[in-house]
């Protein structure tokens, strides 16, 4: 089912198109553009070109962190906790995991992973968005409360449960941001 939801730059996904991967390892900066809108924690993405970048500011310094701005990156769509996500096999280019959304909403970005890595970033959601997500898709989803700030500095030291499709919580982990 996993394989199903997994879709890559190269694969059959017509929706998604990497325009530019002149990424900078550093900060793990990523240009995509979505032909369809996509949904991000809180909000939803027109299609569009974004650039994605792990760590505070102008630094990598905390990799639970990641930032999605516009193509020019003069707007900050947003600050956004992750947790890590592995996979067995690398990908010489990006690859992008989505759930699916309920009837009549976009699919949702639920990880996403650097050109090489194994690791990548699971995307931690606000709860109600979380359950609606885990409901559509059977599947646990990460979630803190949805009144959580979304200041970088708040999520340090943030406590993330899951959302599992019955809607119930369960524990997961506690992000201790930078050098964990």
């Amino acid at each position: 089912m996993k394989a199903a939801m997994l879709l890559s730059m190269f694969g059959a996904a017509s929706f998604l198109f990497c325009a530019n991967i002149n990424a900078d390892e550093w900060n793990q900066k990523l240009t995509l553009t979505f032909n369809n809108p996509v949904e991000i924690p809180g909000q939803v993405l027109p299609a569009g070109t974004y650039v994605f970048k792990v760590g505070v500011g102008d630094t990598s310094q905390d990799e639970d962190v990641v930032r999605v701005y516009d193509k020019a990156e003069n707007h900050v769509y947003g600050v956004f906790l992750t947790i890590p996500d592995h996979r067995l096999t690398r990908s010489n280019k990006p690859v992008l995991e989505f759930e699916k959304g309920p009837a009549g909403s976009p699919e949702a970005i639920y990880a996403w992973f650097y050109p090489d890595d194994k690791t990548g970033h699971e995307f931690v959601y606000p709860k109600s968005q979380a359950m609606r997500l885990a409901k559509a898709n059977d599947r646990p989803v990460a979630a803190m409360p949805d009144d959580a700030t979304a200041r970088a500095d708040s999520m340090k030291g943030g406590h993330v449960t899951a959302v599992t499709p019955d809607g119930r919580e369960v524990e997961t982990v506690t992000v201790f941001g930078a050098g964990h």
